[in-house]
């Protein structure tokens, strides 16, 4: 699964992507009131834990992440900043997932969808593109791992504007 994320994060980003693997999480991140890990705190944890700027971390956890206003996340990132994490606990919808490939995609997707947060890219108004809305697993399985035409151009802009 983590060589179809990378191979999905090189083509969309044009950059180079370096698996870790690190079974360390947060000791802070659980909320034994919701049950699920606090995704803000999953950010901190990656952002003392990964690579020094300017590169950017991604975190793919299995565990179930949720933001205080929403039941749960797919995952999140920081906009324009260096963190993103992905959950793969709520991508097989609560059934067991077809096949592998499915959740591999789903995760891929969803990891295309948060590290063009932190590179600063808003959702697309497209339901195919990876930046696309998704509050369902419905709509991740509407998605392609990639940035649709216009993305690319807003994220060609960011760079140009940033220097990389």
């Amino acid at each position: 699964m983590l060589e179809h994320v990378r191979a999905h994060l090189t083509g969309a980003f044009r950059a180079e992507v370096a698996l870790h693997h690190d079974p360390r999480r947060p000791a802070d991140a659980w909320d034994a009131r919701r049950r699920q890990h606090s995704s803000k705190k999953m950010l901190s944890f990656l952002l003392e834990q990964g690579p020094p700027p300017p590169a950017r971390v991604l975190g793919i956890t299995d565990q179930d992440l949720f933001i205080p206003i929403l039941t749960f996340v797919f995952g999140e990132a920081q906009l324009g900043g260096r963190a993103a994490v992905v959950s793969t606990a709520r991508l097989d919808d609560g059934v067991p997932v077809v096949s592998p490939r499915v959740l591999a995609e789903r995760v891929a997707i969803e990891c295309v969808h948060e590290v063009g947060h932190a590179y600063g890219l808003l959702h697309c108004a497209s339901p195919r593109c990876a930046m696309g809305r998704s509050p369902s697993v419905r709509d991740v399985d509407a998605k392609k791992p990639q940035l649709c035409r216009d993305c690319l151009s807003r994220l060609a802009e960011r760079n140009d504007r940033s220097g990389g």
